[in-house]
């Protein structure tokens, strides 16, 4: 009985399993074409091709999503795990895994509550970072000649701005275009707030002195840009003091944490980036006032001091008579004394001249004697040098004749020789010569070579003896 069940033909239709799966993927686009689906982020992932891949989930189920490069490029937020969020996509399977999906053509934050604790989030971890420390914000410039506006060319925002700083103090600013709400806005600003400190200060564009980031009211959402993180970093390293106008009053955004300065609306930003040039003109004339007045009051206080001093001097034209008769005065005692000093010295100068010349005769009288002394004394001094020069020379040949006797050439005038060693030595015993020593012979009338046939033993030799040098060699007398 099995066997021939086994063989009877069902009646379902019979399908492979890709037929199964294509199927089931169109009846799902097709019930499911467009759909918002809210749920929590789970597992998300950024692949290298830009894709990105997450799980949708909630209490009781999970769905996969994915969405692809394009779209993830757009997306107004970032998604991050834990995120609850709302996509709109499409419905689809997965043949390869047998699993539905969502394919994600948008994505938004889930209700009010999720935006302000993303934001509290990231506040906490970059003032952690200290970003937002009170000692990074800079002073802002009191009149800057250039001033750097980011926002949106079209809106009400840059005309406020402008008409602002016109009525209060016309200042040339540059606008940097930007989107201040949507996909890619957070990106723009970044880029306009480190494009301008980029700037050269001496470049053909001028290098603003100061920065204002500004945006119009609008709801958190249209508001998110300026609480990316990109933007927040951004605005704390700008090396150019930035005011942040964002929003209205109420409004409260990363950046104004950020920034060196807050303005409630972007009017109040132009308020806080120029004074008022009446204000400024009216000052400069009080305080010009003010220095005229005291100065005035300074040349009437040193007047009247002058005038009392003057009061307590006297008459000047009375103290300089009295001075010019005194001048006078003394100068007729000082001819009188000069020529009485003249005439003393030339008295007193013939005095000296008088003297000088008895002294002089005086002197010269001298001299002539000692001279007729020296005319005495000279033939006697020449007798007396001559005497005793007679007597040195004698002793001194007499001395000569005696060292002559002594010399050991009178030796050898009576046949004795003198003999030598090769090194000139005298050889004195016969111990110090040996068979074959060449010696020299001196004769008084020369000397001549030979060589000793016997000699006595030998002995070492004896160190050289220094030759005697004739020039040190002491006198017999």
């Amino acid at each position: 009985m099995s066997e021939i069940r086994a063989a009877t033909p069902s009646n379902l239709p019979e399908y492979t399993v890709s037929e199964i799966s294509q199927a089931v993927k169109h009846t799902l686009e097709r019930s499911f074409e467009r759909v918002r689906v809210r749920g929590e982020l789970s597992g998300f992932k950024r692949h290298t091709s830009g894709h990105c891949y997450f799980t949708l989930k909630d209490a009781d189920a999970a769905m996969d999503g994915v969405c692809w490069r394009g779209t993830a490029m757009r997306l107004a937020i970032r998604p991050e795990d834990g995120m609850e969020v709302i996509c709109t996509g499409r419905i689809t399977t997965y043949p390869g895994r047998s699993k539905y999906q969502i394919v994600i053509e948008s994505m938004e934050l889930a209700g009010e509550g999720a935006l302000l604790k993303l934001i509290e989030d990231r506040r906490k971890r970059l003032a952690a970072e200290g970003l937002f420390d009170p000692e990074r914000k800079r002073k802002l410039p009191f009149l800057p000649d250039v001033i750097g506006v980011i926002t949106s060319p079209t809106g009400a925002v840059i005309r406020d701005i402008l008409h602002r700083l016109a009525d209060r103090f016309p200042r040339h600013v540059l606008l940097w275009p930007v989107l201040v709400q949507g996909e890619g806005a957070a990106e723009q600003v970044a880029a306009a707030i480190r494009g301008f400190n980029a700037l050269e200060a001496e470049g053909a564009v001028p290098r603003p002195e100061l920065l204002i980031v500004a945006r119009g009211g609008g709801s958190l959402e249209d508001l998110m840009a300026f609480n990316e993180e990109i933007v927040v970093r951004a605005a704390a390293e700008s090396r150019i003091p930035l005011i942040a106008a964002v929003g209205h009053e109420t409004d409260t955004t990363l950046i104004d944490h950020a920034a060196d300065r807050r303005a409630p609306t972007p009017t109040a930003a132009a308020e806080m980036a120029v004074p008022v040039r009446a204000d400024l003109l009216a000052g400069l004339q009080r305080d010009g006032q003010r220095l005229v007045s005291a100065l005035t009051r300074m040349v009437e206080e040193r007047r009247a001091r002058v005038e009392g001093l003057a009061r307590g001097l006297g008459d000047p034209r009375r103290l300089i008579e009295d001075r010019q008769q005194r001048l006078d005065d003394w100068g007729d005692r000082l001819k009188l004394g000069l020529r009485n000093w003249v005439q003393n010295r030339r008295d007193r100068l013939s005095e000296y001249a008088t003297r000088f010349e008895s002294c002089l005769t005086v002197r010269l009288r001298a001299i002539e004697r000692e001279s007729r002394h020296v005319d005495e004394f000279g033939p006697r001094l020449r007798r007396a040098a001559e005497s005793r020069m007679e007597r040195a020379t004698g002793k001194l040949e007499q001395a000569g004749k005696l060292l002559e006797s002594f010399s050991y050439e009178r030796v050898l005038d009576r046949g004795f020789v003198l003999v030598t060693d090769a090194a000139g030595q005298p050889v004195q015993k016969s111990a110090e010569t040996h068979a074959s020593m060449a010696v020299r012979l001196r004769f008084s009338d020369g000397t001549v070579g030979a060589t000793v046939t016997e000699g006595g033993p030998r002995k070492p030799a004896k160190a050289a003896v220094k030759p005697i040098d004739p020039t040190k060699q002491g006198s017999l007398l």
